[in-house]
């Protein structure tokens, strides 16, 4: 720490009446490193010796006799050990004298005594430069900088170093992605990022290797800084779309795609957003809904909803009044999809008026439903297709044509919504399980020239 300014001034004196031979000062009209820094005399050292071996030290300096420039600086920090700007001049000493090793011990004595000495940290870049420890140099500078931005000198620097940095650093960045070697590459761009911290494209193609190495989350953090930095960038929004919708935030992602489109139209990326939003709607169904999929055996009500979701489309024309009599479905969790499809015609309800929901469905019981859906395809799409569908007759070894359940059979095999077992079994009464049910919807929806798939998933 500086000690106080009285004890400061009676060394001086003392030293004073000791005598000196000096040698006389030059006269200096070029200065010899322009670029070094004077450092400042804090005023508590007023024009005693201390700052008088200081100003000569750093005339000697200019005028190229690194000697005698030396001697003064050295003869300062014998009166004050904590004298910083002494320090300085001795860095500087051994910068000019190809030194920086020794420059740079200096400059960090000098700024643990005063961490704001912008001379130290100028002349601590310079000697990092000298020493090819670029980034270290730069982040020198910069602190510079942030003490007095007024060093245009130094700014210049900096804008230099920073492209020269960036530019090799993203050169060895991308040959070291492009040879899988990502740990290097995010080595290499993060450094170009310590030169260019406003370069979006930076952070982008950091971005893309983060995601290549398989860490989504620092992929997210990249993508996210280079739109804050350009936000008219279409495509890093479709990035963080991916990224989010990889990770199931389909809300994040929609907003995300949206955000894209709304800079640039682009058809990938209308799917794309088509595609969370039915996920986002998927997520909203009933758990009930979304666990048919891996349901060993479907229900009524099952069935119900898939033909209520995804063949919606198909559901209206003329409805069947005892829809309105069902007396057990109001608090099941398909019941709206129930009162469609009944409504429809599609599944009726039976002759107490209950609907079971809760009721296995049977090979029989599908192929009903499958050749009420086939009816009104065929009546909204006629063609001789629809009608062969209709006048087919087919054989099966379990199930006669004077079975009730035979001309939905016939109907369902023969428009090839359901297949038959080996031996040309229709197997009636064996329980339909959830991809069984789905494989057929997806069939249904394919003959009505609806989009495959259910909407909730595509």
């Amino acid at each position: 720490m500086v000690q106080c300014a009285g004890c400061l001034v009676a060394l001086a004196l003392l030293s004073a009446c000791a005598p000196t031979v000096t040698p006389p000062l030059p006269t200096v009209t070029a200065p010899k490193y322009p670029d070094f820094i004077q450092p400042a005399i804090p005023a508590a050292y007023g024009s005693s010796l201390v700052a008088t071996n200081q100003s000569r030290g750093w005339t000697f300096l200019q005028a190229g006799d690194l000697r005698s420039a030396e001697s003064e600086f050295s003869a300062a920090l014998k009166l004050v050990s904590a004298f910083y700007p002494a320090d300085d001049g001795l860095g500087y000493v051994a910068l000019a004298d190809k030194d920086p090793k020794t420059a740079l011990a200096h400059f960090d004595h000098a700024i643990e005594q005063q961490s704001a000495d912008v001379s130290a940290l100028v002349g601590r870049g310079q000697a990092l430069l000298a020493l090819n420890r670029t980034a270290d140099a730069l982040r020198a500078f910069r602190g510079a900088l942030a003490v007095d931005p007024s060093l245009t000198g130094v700014r210049e620097r900096v804008e230099v170093l920073s492209f020269r940095t960036a530019e090799q650093s993203v050169a060895d960045a991308r040959q070291a992605a492009r040879a899988g070697k990502t740990d290097e590459a995010i080595q290499a761009y993060t450094a170009a990022i310590a030169g260019s911290p406003d370069s979006p494209f930076l952070y982008r193609e950091l971005a893309a290797v983060e995601r290549q190495k398989g860490n989504a989350s620092g992929a997210l953090e990249h993508y996210r800084k280079a739109v804050s930095l350009d936000p008219s960038d279409a495509h890093t929004y479709e990035q963080i779309g991916e990224l989010l919708e990889q990770a199931s935030d389909f809300d994040g992602a929609a907003k995300a795609y949206g955000d894209s489109l709304a800079i640039e139209p682009d058809a990938a990326v209308e799917k794309r957003l088509d595609g969370v939003r039915a996920k986002l709607a998927f997520a909203r169904m009933p758990a009930e809904y979304r666990a048919i999929d891996q349901a060993a055996q479907v229900t009524r009500a099952d069935l119900a909803a898939l033909i209520g979701v995804r063949l919606a489309p198909l559901l209206g024309g003329p409805r069947s009044q005892d829809a309105a009599l069902i007396t057990d479905v109001r608090n099941n969790w398909a019941a709206t999809w129930i009162v469609a499809v009944a409504r429809a015609g599609v599944m009726e309800p039976f002759a107490n008026h209950a609907f079971q929901p809760r009721t296995v469905v049977r090979r029989t019981d599908l192929a009903q439903a499958v050749a009420h859906v086939l009816a009104k395809i065929a009546e909204q799409h006629p063609s001789q297709q629809t009608a062969s569908w209709e006048a087919a007759r087919l054989k099966f070894s379990d199930l006669g044509a004077g079975h009730l359940a035979y001309p939905a059979a016939s109907m369902a095999v023969a428009a090839g919504v359901m297949a038959l077992a080996a031996g040309d079994a229709f197997q009636p009464s064996r329980p339909v399980s959830g991809p069984e049910a789905i494989a057929s919807i997806d069939k249904l929806q394919a003959l009505a020239g609806l989009p495959v798939g259910n909407p909730a998933t595509r």
